[in-house]
């Protein structure tokens, strides 16, 4: 039992707590372990401050105190700054505190290894055991900047002011959390909260997301990934924060540590771990920049304006985002526009009637993708005209790109913008081409965003108009089909039988035992070895197709045995598999694969060889709807060929949606966990689709 309560929630000891404890603070004014006491002091923080050092009685004019035992009040949150090896025995003295969160600054544990892996387990049991949640280990710090609670060790906070703002981060890299609030602050951009989870061994960052969510001095939530872990309280969190309307942004580097846990296949070399944390924070709303620059830049586009929701047939259609290019300056404009172009997004030339309307207000311009006002225009004019930009309905979004004024008369540059009146239902954006501080200044404190680079300005509207994507649907449990192994390898016949018990179109085939080749399958056809541990079987000489008769099919059996007894003498052989030869316009790829990181996912994919060296992919989280079907076909290029290409034979993609949304449904076998599946090739028709070779791993 503690001797000290605390009426802190969770949320406020973790983010703002009004009583800190500082265990191992130094006095040395230069060491790290000093940091947090000096900045709590240097930027005014008012809650009680304990530094815990047994060896002084004072540490930077402060009160130093022995231990936890004898503090004069409670702690919410204890910042533990002592070696490794002495964390553990210093927990029940933090509950006894009253403390809620404990951060662990110190290393050693789950990033040296196993050993130090099985200490960092050990710890959060104990944590938990005594009502305390963990930050770190291994935690570089958090920070209010609104109440100067600086729990850090960051240099980042050694700034004679801290702006505050409306933004806050979370980040897995505490070296790369100061590197941005550092580029931020000399950008103007003021932050709320800022946390740096490190090992992520008890509060994830979903927690801390879900927290901020809750904060009322947060409107943007940005997030720095390594990888991702505990994805299902996640996934909460960022629907909250959706629900609530406050967007989330994230930038991720594109390689896991967790690794690559797939066995060999199609859909594993195509679409790893990034692809799949991709698709999930897609599907829950979360913004996912290219560019480092971008995750805070982003800020004032994705807090003023809400991501546009456009219609399901534009979606569907892969309609590209429309925006309006407005520029005093022409080679600016060029390399914006090239890069908006690189990131999927059209920029337009306003209609006829628009530029008639302009030319009776005194401006002329042309039809041209890019306004170019470089000698024409007054400030009124350029006012006028955005104004009308904002209003039109041809555009989506206005992009003002302005030239060398900017740096060398910044008010008279920004005037026209900053005055303007601004619909909140169309985004309004900035590029500046030359280096201007002054006018990147004056246009964060008005509220607009404004880039430094043409490619984070395209990252940022791309990423802003990219379809939000919707949760997974909530799929009703499947049974598993009887008689059908339920670990391990199925065999390509088995694998069919699942398929056809989810309502995905399967050639007919009859499994022969090799002495019997009798059968109802109309040739010419197609023959297999069938064996649950053959993945592979074309390369094994297991595979003959256009078998014209009986003759033919007794030889091709024969064959193929005794390939596969010589290459894979321990492969079980279950007999062999013939089926109708079946026509195509195209083959895909349908993978499904349970990802470490993020649970099921369905991946439909370009068939061919030629897909392994230009992937062409679309995944989504698993289940989905035959709406989210239809747009991963858009998605996938090569179905343009059987989408009305060049006058080129149509297929049946509605056959096609709803056998991905059949397949998907892998993810609600009940009882059963299916690692990876794989239809391989589906075949497209004008009128269905069938799957003719696939395979299944079971858990």
């Amino acid at each position: 039992m503690s001797s000290f309560s605390s009426s802190s929630s969770f949320a406020d000891a973790l983010l703002s707590p009004r009583a800190v404890a500082l265990v191992g603070a130094s006095g040395d004014a230069r060491k790290n372990t000093a940091r947090p006491l000096r900045f709590m002091r240097k930027h005014g923080y008012s809650g009680a401050i304990y530094p815990i050092n047994a060896a002084r009685a004072e540490i930077l004019g402060e009160r130093a105190y022995p231990s936890l035992a004898g503090l004069p009040g409670p702690v919410d949150h204890v910042f533990v700054m002592i070696p490794g090896i002495e964390v553990a025995a210093l927990l029940p003295a933090c509950a006894e505190a009253g403390a809620r969160v404990v951060t662990v600054y110190s290393d050693g544990f789950g990033e040296t290894g196993p050993d130090g892996q099985a200490r960092q387990a050990a710890l959060v049991a104990q944590a938990r055991g005594l009502g305390l949640r963990l930050l770190g280990p291994n935690s570089i710090g958090l920070a209010d900047l609104h109440t100067g609670g600086i729990l850090s060790v960051n240099a980042a906070f050694e700034a004679d002011t801290l702006l505050p703002g409306d933004i806050s981060m979370v980040s897995q890299s505490g070296s790369m959390m100061g590197s941005l609030l550092s580029r931020a602050a000399a950008r103007g951009f003021g932050f709320a909260k800022s946390v740096s989870v490190g090992n992520e061994s008890d509060i994830s960052v979903g927690e801390v997301v879900d927290a901020l969510v809750d904060d009322a001095h947060t409107k943007v939530i940005l997030m720095f990934l390594e990888t991702l872990r505990d994805a299902p309280t996640l996934a909460r969190a960022l629907t909250r924060a959706r629900v609530q309307g406050k967007p989330v942004v994230a930038y991720k580097l594109g390689r896991s540590e967790q690794g690559d846990a797939l066995a060999q296949s199609h859909t594993g070399a195509m679409a790893g771990n990034d692809a799949a944390v991709d698709a999930f924070l897609i599907t829950h709303g979360v913004m996912r920049v290219r560019h480092l620059e971008t995750l805070f830049e982003i800020a004032p586009l994705a807090s003023r304006y809400r991501r546009p929701s456009r219609a399901a047939a534009a979606v569907a259609e892969g309609a590209a985002a429309r925006v309006a290019v407005i520029t005093t300056t022409g080679g600016g404009a060029a390399t914006v526009v090239d890069n908006l172009g690189l990131h999927g997004l059209a920029a337009v030339a306003p209609p006829a009637d628009f530029v008639r309307m302009i030319a009776q207000s005194g401006l002329n311009i042309r039809e041209t993708p890019v306004i170019d006002l470089t000698l024409a225009a007054s400030s009124a004019q350029y006012k006028m005209l955005l104004e009308h930009l904002l209003r039109a309905d041809w555009c989506d979004a206005v992009l003002s790109v302005v030239g060398s004024s900017a740096q060398f008369h910044p008010g008279l540059a920004v005037k026209p913008l900053l005055e303007a009146d601004k619909p909140d239902g169309k985004p309004l954006a900035v590029f500046l081409a030359p280096e201007a501080p002054e006018s990147l200044a004056l246009l964060r404190a008005g509220g607009i965003a404004a880039f430094r680079t043409p490619e984070a300005c395209a990252d940022a509207l791309s990423v802003f108009f990219a379809d939000a994507g919707q949760p997974p649907v909530a799929g009703t449990p499947v049974a598993w089909p009887d008689g059908l192994p339920q670990r391990g390898m199925l065999s390509e016949h088995e694998s069919g039988a699942l398929f056809r018990s989810l309502g995905v179109p399967v050639s007919a085939g009859q499994l022969l035992t090799p002495d019997a080749l009798h059968h109802s399958v109309p040739y010419p056809l197609v023959a297999k070895v069938c064996s649950p541990d053959l993945a592979h079987k074309t390369e094994l000489g297991a595979v003959r197709v256009g078998i014209a008769d009986g003759q033919a099919l007794a030889l091709a059996a024969g064959q193929m045995l005794d390939a596969v007894r010589r290459q894979a003498p321990q492969a079980r052989i279950d007999g062999i598999l013939v089926q109708p030869m079946e026509s195509r316009l195209i083959e895909l790829i349908l993978g499904y694969r349970h990802d470490p990181l993020v649970g099921p996912t369905v991946l439909l994919g370009a068939g061919g060889i030629a897909a392994e060296l230009s992937p062409d992919f679309a995944l989504r989280l698993a289940p989905v709807s035959v709406d989210e079907a239809r747009r991963m076909i858009v998605e996938v290029r090569q179905t343009r060929l059987v989408r009305g290409f060049r006058g080129l034979p149509e297929g049946d993609c509605e056959s096609l949606a709803r056998t991905i949304a059949a397949f998907s449904r892998l993810a609600c076998l009940a009882g059963v966990q299916v690692e990876e599946a794989e239809i391989n090739p589906l075949f497209v028709r004008a009128d269905g689709v069938v799957a003719v070779d696939g395979l299944v791993r079971v858990a």
